[in-house]
This record gives C-alpha cells, sequence and structure tokens, in this order.
C-alpha cells in the first residue's frame, strides 16, 4: 500500500515475526520500552504518523503474577504515555489500540465478549487491559475530538 512504516519494540527474545520478515530494512525501527517517554515521543515527532497501532502489552498472565506493577505499568502507562505523545503529533489522525478479550469480567460464556461488557479481571493481566481500557476512553473524551485531532479543553469544554 506504499505505507512508510516505523515502530517502537523491546529487544527481540529468540526468533521473532520481525527479523523473519525481513523488516529490519524496510522502516525505521527504534528498541526502547514503550514508558520511554523521551524516546517515545521523539519518535513519533521525527516520523509525523498519520495511523499509530499500538500493540506493546505484557501480555502474559503467568508474568502478570510474578511482575504485577511491571505489567501495569506497561500495559495501562504505556497506553496513556502513547496517547499522551500523540496529542503533540497533529499529523496523526487514527489511533488503534489492540486489547485482549481479558479486559472483560470473565463470565466463562461459550461466545465472545463484546464492547458493551463488563470490564475487569480476576489476575493482574486482565485487570490492566481493563484499566488500559478505561485509560483509552478517558484520554479520547478529554483530548481527541469527534471531529477528528481536535484537542477538547477539560475546563473550558472548548476545542483548543
Amino acid at each position: 500500500m506504499g505505507a512508510e512504516v516505523s515502530g517502537l519494540a523491546l529487544a527481540p527474545i529468540g526468533p521473532n515475526l520481525h527479523d523473519l520478515l525481513g523488516l529490519p530494512g524496510r522502516g525505521r525501527f527504534v528498541q526502547a520500552d514503550i514508558n520511554d517517554r523521551p524516546v517515545l515521543e521523539a519518535l513519533l515527532q521525527a516520523e509525523r504518523p498519520e495511523v499509530v497501532i499500538h500493540m506493546a502489552a505484557q501480555a502474559l498472565v503467568r508474568a502478570s503474577y510474578a511482575a504485577p506493577v511491571e505489567t501495569f505499568a506497561t500495559n495501562v502507562l504505556g497506553t496513556v504515555g502513547l496517547l499522551d505523545a500523540v496529542r503533540r503529533c497533529p499529523e496523526t489522525g487514527v489511533v488503534v489500540i489492540v486489547t485482549s478479550d481479558k479486559a472483560y469480567e470473565n463470565q466463562e460464556w461459550p461466545w465472545g465478549y463484546r464492547e458493551t461488557d463488563r470490564l475487569g479481571g480476576h489476575d493482574p493481566y486482565s485487570a490492566s487491559k481493563g484499566c488500559a481500557e478505561i485509560a483509552a476512553a478517558s484520554m479520547r473524551r478529554s483530548f481527541f475530538g469527534s471531529g477528528g485531532h481536535a484537542r477538547a479543553s477539560p475546563l473550558s469544554g472548548r476545542a483548543t
């Protein structure tokens, strides 16, 4: 489609799809933690993306028990930090946040969850994904208007 692709991710562990597809030679990729705000903001300012696809996560339930603080930091603060950085990037018109069905309260249903289902989670991973959903909705309502990249002032309610 002719897109110029950039990315930020932790250093890969072992064989990985990024290297197997030969992506390092096909775009600008930075190895950093999503919570390294100066690196994240520098990448956004340098690349000025029109579309941001956010897939950074600590995505393992078992790992969330071993490192709950890191799980919440990555999944919640990483999302908030990214959206805050996007606020200063007027070229970005779309942000897609990839999440998990684990963001929803587990009802042991045989069918999939819907965005209208109650958020929740018993383990740190699931709870962090529910929190990330709430945080993203708050950032959207507070700073991103319905007409694109307009920013609503939380004090005045007017676009800035």
